[in-house]
């Protein structure tokens, strides 16, 4: 299938997790502020148990646990990656082509640990370009990569932050801080 064929069914998927993800985290809110409400002595209870699950995060987790099955599944068929930079070459070409359908454009690193993968036309952003409004939103359309990237690199035995930057849509820049490696 080309990358235009498995685009569309990607997109919508995800476009329903986004949205699932939110009113979830919607309805969260509002039972806390039900819970609130009801005169619970404890308000600090109330706020740390639905500080953690809002949507992002949810969309986040999710992308992470595909991104580690994605990461041991490509990667079974190639040698042993030795070095972080041939793991995120690794990511950049074969894991991001098994899930977007092509290449990350452009890698770039300090080689203390830091990489910036780039991709001029995002997937999951790619149906907003051209619309400022929805650059706020986007961190939403993002968790779910992030995950994925993170996740990935788990699988790898990299620890890593992920965070994206996104000036103009649909251009997005991931941005890798390798936190260490670990033991499988």
């Amino acid at each position: 299938m080309t990358a235009a064929g498995t685009s569309l069914p990607f997109e919508l998927l995800h476009a329903e997790m986004v949205m699932y993800a939110e009113e979830k985290g919607k309805q969260r809110e509002e039972d806390r502020k039900k819970l609130l409400e009801s005169g619970l002595e404890d308000e600090k209870l109330v706020t740390r148990a639905f500080a953690h699950h809002n949507s992002i995060t949810y969309l986040e987790g999710v992308g992470w646990r595909v991104g580690y099955v994605m990461g041991e599944k490509v990667s079974r068929e190639v040698p042993r990656l030795a070095t972080e930079l041939e793991v995120m070459k690794f990511v950049c070409k074969e894991l991001w082509n098994n899930c977007f359908g092509k290449q990350v454009d452009n890698l770039r690193t300090n080689h203390q640990g830091v990489y910036v993968m780039h991709d001029n036309h995002f997937i999951t952003v790619a149906p907003f370009a051209g619309d400022s409004g929805y650059l706020d939103k986007s961190s939403s359309f993002l968790a779910f990569p992030c995950g994925l990237v993170r996740g990935a690199l788990a699988a790898l035995s990299i620890n890593a932050i992920v965070t994206t930057t996104v000036e103009t849509l649909p251009q997005v820049k991931f941005h890798i801080q390798i936190q260490g490696k670990t033991s499988k």
